[in-house]
């Protein structure tokens, strides 16, 4: 089960044109931002993720303004595990818990959750949180990755196991999130 005081959040790669073209991407766009604010709300460490930025650009708006706390962290590989930088700020936070939104479901997202269940964390992924640019890429992606054993709920799923109580008192605020 998810724990917020053991996990951080990985938004990876939503950048220029690519993510124009994802799948159902204004599904995504809502559920991102959604998934950003709720991590937000518990005090959950982020980092964001860009695939060679001087070529495929930032991090795309809402987004980058809702993720401004956030580790920005550049790469080329495909995994952020491949990323020195990336892994250096994961073994920072001392959390073992990763929670992966983002793009493309199979390729970054897939290579990365995959690394980080053979180096020993949990990975819970955002099922409808990550896409590509067609809905076979994105199905076969989730199977692989929970074949795996990483575990795949939807974003509204991911909050209430977060949140654990409906007596928190930040219960309200994360139901305004979901409605």
């Amino acid at each position: 089960m998810l724990n917020r005081e053991n996990v951080v959040l990985v938004f990876i790669d939503v950048q220029g044109r690519l993510h124009e073209i994802m799948y159902e991407k204004e599904d995504l766009d809502r559920n991102l931002e959604r998934m950003v604010r709720c991590a937000a709300l518990l005090d959950i460490p982020a980092a964001v993720t860009e695939q060679i930025p001087e070529k495929l650009g930032a991090t795309n708006e809402p987004f980058r303004s809702l993720l401004f706390e956030a580790e920005v962290i550049a790469k080329t590989s495909f995994s952020c595990c491949g990323e020195p930088a990336f892994m250096s700020w994961l073994r920072q936070q001392k959390r073992r818990q990763v929670l992966l939104v983002g793009i493309e479901a199979h390729v970054c997202v897939y290579q990365t959750a995959i690394d980080l269940i053979e180096g020993g964390y949990e990975v819970f992924v955002a099922a409808d949180g990550v896409s590509s640019r067609a809905a076979e890429n994105k199905s076969l992606a989730l199977e692989a990755m929970r074949d795996a054993g990483a575990v795949i709920l939807p974003v509204e799923s991911l909050f209430f196991a977060l949140l654990r109580d409906a007596a928190d008192s930040r219960f309200k605020e994360l139901l305004r999130l979901i409605k």
